[in-house]
């Protein structure tokens, strides 16, 4: 079983955290894509619902991207 929590527990939140505090693209990127990997390790599956909330946030796209998640309409 997955960590299906994983998103609205600690991504969600921590995303729209750095989109509040106005943190550059660089930072959400940098931030996301560690965040995203440490997730990934504990078997975190609803990565899709997560990243279909930021698809308006290039850098937080990118920082699923370089984790190898991607939505298909894109």
């Amino acid at each position: 079983m997955g960590f299906g929590s994983a998103g609205l527990t600690f991504f969600n939140p921590v995303a729209r955290s750095l989109i509040e505090a106005g943190a550059s693209d660089e930072v959400k990127e940098k931030t996301l894509t560690k965040l995203i990997a440490d997730l990934q390790d504990e078997d975190w599956d609803t990565e899709l619902d997560s990243l279909q909330l930021f698809l308006d946030d290039p850098a937080i796209v990118r920082a699923f991207a370089n984790n190898g998640i991607t939505w298909e309409d894109q």
